[in-house]
């Protein structure tokens, strides 16, 4: 006879989902307005120049720019987002994108000076056979 009692439902709700807390744009790096640099519980690290904070204490870029921590002399960390300087605007925030005509894209050289093949190669109708008649023999 076993003693063992069945589902134990109550044994088993322990585990809950990782919260994907911690520092998601390290200082130094490029920014965007309303990235998010930091999700946090409570305020380890305090919003500081072009950084809003929201209601669960997210901290997230106002500006484009870079990010930067600093500790205070109140000993908090502060992070900050400090705007691109001249040239580094062109450079961080406008992608450079190549677009190719249809023509160009047909038969444009590879480095290897290869030709590449048409990206979408245009399928032509086979000939119809000729179909049977009544006196015709089919041979298989």
């Amino acid at each position: 006879m076993a003693h063992k009692k069945g589902a134990g439902s109550s044994k088993n709700g322990r585990e809950s989902h990782s919260k994907r807390l911690g520092i998601k744009i390290f200082g130094g790096q490029p920014a965007i307005a309303g990235n998010i640099i930091v999700r946090q519980r409570g305020t380890r690290h305090n919003p500081g120049q072009n950084v809003g904070i929201g209601r669960d204490h997210t901290l997230f870029a106002l500006i484009d720019g870079q990010v930067v921590f600093k500790k205070k002399a109140d000993n908090r960390s502060y992070v900050s987002v400090l705007p691109y300087q001249g040239s580094e605007v062109a450079a961080e925030t406008k992608p450079v994108v190549n677009v190719q005509t249809e023509a160009a894209a047909v038969a444009a050289p590879t480095t290897n000076g290869k030709a590449k093949k048409a990206a979408a190669p245009v399928e032509e109708e086979a000939p119809k056979a000729e179909t049977a008649t009544e006196g015709d023999e089919v041979v298989a």
